[in-house]
């Protein structure tokens, strides 16, 4: 047996006696002692955090990492920004709350980019994250430090927020499994603000199984969120078995957007190829306004964004710089609390905001996001799911992208589609370009995180991706 199990394997063992809780923990915080030095994957963890010892509830002490714009009462979140500079939680978010009440274990806050503005976790204050297959490349973003954490075997399960690939992107940069639910299903509550219409917490774990495990627990409705949503909350790990034979799968036509380089498009046809061979139909279809995605989704996110980030004024967060006037106050202490990628989408989102501007920009990226569902709605009458590479690349080079903003921001042209249409979608590895793990992307219709666990599953059991990945990370087990 692993020495650092997965998530299942972990309640699993502590229900049978095999371990404690307390050792389990004990072994991933000497994990993270280890190795956050060369990863930087967390921002802060609790090093008592393995005082008492759990057994109840459907995750029995199980380890768990929150990224750190998840509220979680007591604890550090920062949202990697100077302006949250030593702010504690005054209270657990939806999701911190629910992982607590099935027993899951808390660690500790995993890095990100600056108020999950960014595609590659280099945008900290904490400094970058690093991709455990190669130090000298991207974690993926803005979830680098749970994806980092997750793959590394720091915790066998992190969350992560999902705007427009957070959770998707990082999974496929560091092989492992990335689901963003649909929006709605998992509580906004405690969750720091990016883009309201946009935000959804999800997981990052070593399997589809152990994923189903962690959003059994995370879905339901919150009534201090009031975007939650009612509807029942699917059995997921009953779908983990049932294979996708005599179902129809989707493909994008468009070639607009759906152009890959010969190591991510070999790894795309494998997936398809599996799929097709393990008894499900690929269909050609029609995304016409998918295109757009990058357009639409920078008005529409650095928008609410503008707004919702205009609360950090250096007065109630951060450090207070002194200024004779209001005005110098909030000019001194939002230059200095922001970074510059911050800053950018903020102007970007006021620009878009302003007068004159409203209906030029904002209001016809929204038009283009009721084309683009529309588009889905009206494929998924022919399909049961859709499957697209995660990123057109693999992990690219730390500071590679940090000086061309547009490329960094096309580096999610294959997760914006679905954020923007609200839909569920999953991330799952499936194969190697020059060493370096890709993912392959499952969209499911809205609320049928069923199917997209049945898919995904049916993927992974193609790509058996976890020896793969342990064999790739075997140097930095023997360093712990």
């Amino acid at each position: 047996m692993p020495e650092r199990p997965g998530l299942r394997e972990s309640v699993e063992r502590i229900r049978s006696g095999n371990f404690s809780s307390r050792e389990l923990a004990e072994n991933c915080l000497r994990r993270i002692e280890a190795l956050n030095g060369k990863l930087n994957a967390f921002a802060h963890w609790d090093a008592d955090a393995a005082k008492a010892d759990i057994q109840d509830g459907p995750l029995a002490g199980a380890p768990y990492a929150l990224k750190d714009n998840l509220c979680r009462e007591g604890t550090l979140t920062t949202c990697a920004s100077k302006i949250l500079e030593g702010w504690i939680s005054p209270y657990s978010g939806g999701a911190a709350a629910r992982l607590d009440e099935a027993g899951a274990r808390y660690l500790g806050k995993t890095n990100m980019d600056e108020f999950a503005m960014g595609s590659s976790t280099e945008y900290s204050v904490y400094g970058p994250t690093k991709n455990p297959w190669d130090s000298s490349r991207s974690a993926g973003g803005s979830s680098g430090g749970s994806a980092a954490a997750v793959a590394s075997e720091m915790v066998p399960l992190a969350l992560g927020t999902d705007t427009g690939g957070s959770i998707r992107q990082p999974a496929a940069f560091c092989g492992v499994v990335g689901i963003k639910p649909t929006y709605g299903r998992v509580s906004r509550s405690g969750l720091v603000a990016f883009a309201s219409s946009l935000d959804q917490i999800g997981t990052l774990t070593r399997d589809v199984g152990d994923a189903a495990l962690a959003l059994e627990s995370l879905m339901g409705q919150d009534p201090l969120d009031a975007t939650s949503l009612g509807e029942a909350i699917p059995a997921l790990q009953p779908e983990l078995d049932r294979g996708v034979k005599g179902l129809k799968f989707g493909i994008p036509a468009e070639d607009q957007w759906m152009q890959l380089d010969a190591g991510p498009a070999r790894v795309f046809q494998d997936s398809v190829d599996a799929l097709r061979e393990a008894g499900a139909e690929p269909v050609e279809i029609a995304l016409p306004h998918a295109q757009h995605s990058v357009a639409a989704y920078y008005l529409i996110a650095t928008a609410e964004a503008s707004s919702n980030l205009a609360r950090y004024d250096g007065l109630r967060f951060g450090p207070r710089r002194e200024a004779e006037t209001l005005e110098e106050l909030l000019l001194a202490n939002r230059s200095q609390g922001f970074g510059a990628e911050v800053k950018r989408r903020i102007l970007l989102g006021t620009f878009a905001l302003s007068a004159g501007y409203v209906e030029a920009y904002y209001q016809r990226a929204q038009k283009t996001r009721t084309l683009i569902r529309n588009d889905f709605q009206k494929a998924f009458e022919t399909v049961d799911f859709m499957v697209i590479p995660t990123t057109p690349t693999a992990a690219f080079h730390l500071g590679e992208k940090s000086d061309d903003p547009l490329s960094m921001y096309l580096s999610d042209i294959y997760t914006l589609p679905a954020s923007l249409a609200g839909l569920p979608a999953a991330s799952v590895p499936c194969g190697l370009d020059a060493g370096l793990p890709l993912g392959t992307q499952i969209w499911a219709k809205t609320l049928d995180e069923a199917m997209l666990i049945r898919a995904a599953a049916s993927l992974e059991r193609a790509f058996p991706f976890g020896e793969i990945r342990r064999a790739a990370l075997a140097s930095l087990v023997e360093a712990s």
